[in-house]
């Protein structure tokens, strides 16, 4: 079973280089950890990401980090879990984990009642053709980081300055705008659970 820790907040870059810590710093026998924290405002670009998906410049940090996928924002009321898994032991690929996390959000949704989709075209979780979660991975000696983003209740103005991972006029939405009112702490719980009862059924 992985090791599950809720950091709270933290810095953009203190969790990225934990993450590439602990990811260069394990072995065959490293239990796989689960990270939930919650990041001020940020907007970080993925390895590929270009920079003019940036569309207007504010004064919110940019962090070109080693993700995959374009930009994205991260804030104050989003869900933030971070999947360091040992993909060669669980005997699962990058696109199987990709899926895991989108049916592990999807999930989490309809316990809500909200009704989610992933899209073949586009990775994350759409509802009503307005995303709502995010995915972003590395692989590094076929170990995971990095993970996902689901939006709760949060200030989704800095959206608008971007085109979310790179996509021109694509629109978001969270669940407090779906008319559910939970704790992250909460949102979290229910999107852990999903990717351990999969990956440790």
């Amino acid at each position: 079973m992985a090791i599950i820790k809720n950091l709270g907040q933290q810095d953009y870059l203190d969790s990225w280089q934990a993450m590439q810590a602990f990811t260069l710093g394990r072995h065959a026998e490293t239990p796989d950890e689960i990270w939930q924290v919650e990041h001020p405002p940020v907007y970080t670009l993925g390895l590929n990401g270009k920079s003019e998906h940036l569309l207007n410049p504010t004064k919110i940090p940019v962090v070109k980090t080693d993700r995959g996928g374009q930009i994205t924002y991260h804030g104050p009321g989003q869900v933030v879990v971070y999947t360091l898994l040992d993909i060669k032991r669980l005997q699962i690929n990058i696109r199987q984990l990709v899926s895991l996390l989108e049916e592990a959000m999807i999930a989490s949704l309809a316990h809500y009642q909200i009704t989610a989709v992933a899209r073949a075209d586009a990775p994350g979780v759409y509802v009503g053709g307005k995303k709502i979660g995010s995915i972003g991975l590395r692989i590094k000696n076929h170990c995971s980081y990095h993970g996902l983003s689901l939006n709760n209740h949060m200030d989704l103005s800095p959206f608008n300055h971007i085109n979310p991972c790179g996509y021109a006029g694509l629109q978001v939405t969270q669940l407090s705008d779906l008319g559910i009112t939970i704790s992250n702490n909460e949102l979290a719980s229910h999107v852990i659970h999903a990717i351990s009862q999969t990956l440790h059924p």
